[in-house]
């Protein structure tokens, strides 16, 4: 069995007694949970409902398709590590050493590769918009490849933080599950900040080439994809932007940074941190929302599947068993 510290020293320090975050955690206690009991329900019905069109419905002899399909079975992954979070923030750690070091892998495996199929969905659709010569759907090996490369790299990424994770007992009895080390926290974040950055700027890069090319084309039928693609990736930018902007600057309170450590700013950022990481943790159930706003396929496929399922429901209600028993009971009147 691990020994878990009998001390946590994760937290900086800098007049802890005069600068009370009670408020702060009580806060995040009652509303985190909450937030991510629904986030949990929402994503989990809505990617699983993404599998079943796709595995039924769609080809997944498209590369589109194929990134799609990983990018929600990314957005479960992140998800199954939400209840533990949300464990987390009421009860603080109660799950051991083990599964501290398992959530923390979840949870970075699932944003780096959400992130990753993010972007190789907007490159594979600015190399069929700007070079449609180029045809990356026909090409079986490369849909294939980056796939297991992306698994592979954000596997790797996660595992980083994940051996440096650890359960930690502070001086009022409560467990956390924490890096083991402030430098740690920090070189990890800021892998995290880089990470996305420039993967916004490949991102950014290649909407803008697309939308010029798509402004001279006229044409509306052939960039639905990019239009629904681009839904996504803003609105991953808009969950995630902030958190990261957030988390960069708690680093300055760490490095102890004078204008961070203030009692009132530090408290601000906490809040800001707290608020942030809601709006980023949403982004799980967020996606399947666009496929059936934007994606007409996957709204005419998910009208299908409902159809089905009330229609079968109906048959069930009505059957001739069910039938002959109501007769019955309505000749006795």
């Amino acid at each position: 069995m691990t020994e878990i510290k009998t001390t946590f020293d994760y937290t900086p320090d800098y007049e802890d007694e005069i600068c009370n975050k009670e408020v702060v955690l009580t806060v995040g206690s009652i509303l985190i949970p909450i937030f991510l009991t629904l986030v949990v329900v929402l994503s989990c019905i809505g990617n699983i409902l993404v599998l079943i069109v796709l595995v039924l419905y769609e080809s997944l002899r498209s590369l589109t398709n194929i990134l799609i399909l990983n990018l929600a079975l990314s957005d479960l992954l992140f998800t199954f590590g939400l209840p533990f979070w949300a464990s987390y923030y009421i009860w603080g750690w109660t799950f051991g050493d083990a599964i501290c070091k398992a959530v923390n892998f979840v949870f970075y495996a699932g944003f780096y590769s959400s992130v990753l199929f993010l972007t190789l969905m907007t490159v594979q659709r600015y190399m069929a918009v700007v070079h449609p010569l180029s045809d990356w759907e026909r090409c079986r090996g490369f849909s294939i490849a980056p796939i297991f490369l992306i698994w592979i790299l954000s596997a790797g990424a996660a595992l980083l933080g994940t051996l440096r994770s650890e359960v930690m007992k502070e001086s009022t009895g409560r467990f956390y599950c924490e890096y083991d080390s402030i430098p740690i926290k920090l070189a990890i974040n800021y892998l995290q900040n880089s990470f996305f950055f420039i993967t916004f700027l490949i991102m950014g890069f290649c909407y803008t080439r697309m939308l010029q090319i798509i402004t001279k084309a006229r044409t509306n039928k052939r960039h639905k994809t990019v239009r629904l693609i681009l839904c996504i990736s803003l609105v991953f930018f808009i969950g995630w932007a902030p958190y990261n902007i957030v988390m960069f600057l708690r680093s300055l309170t760490d490095l102890g940074i004078s204008q961070f450590t203030i009692c009132k700013v530090s408290i601000n950022l906490e809040y800001a941190f707290l608020a942030c990481r809601l709006l980023a943790y949403s982004h799980c159930c967020l996606n399947p929302v666009f496929y059936v706003f934007v994606g007409v396929k996957f709204r005419n496929h998910l009208k299908v599947i409902l159809h089905r399922i009330f229609q079968q429901k109906k048959n069930l209600d009505f059957s001739p068993n069910k039938s002959a028993k109501i007769h019955s009971l309505g000749s006795m009147y």
